[in-house]
């Protein structure tokens, strides 16, 4: 896993990729809200905002 992150930092400094860093960044808050909140009581709300 940690290789893929080294791999993805390295594209980004190297092709000046650095405004992709934020896009990901939400992705990954994104993925993890939903992925927490799976199994409680916040779930439908969140399902809402899709």
């Amino acid at each position: 896993m940690m290789d893929i992150l080294i791999d993805l930092w390295r594209f980004m400094r190297v092709r000046k990729k650095m405004w992709l860093a934020p896009v990901i960044g939400a992705l990954v808050l994104l993925g993890a809200l939903i992925v927490f909140t799976q199994g409680s009581a916040v779930a439908p709300f969140i399902y809402t905002l899709f």
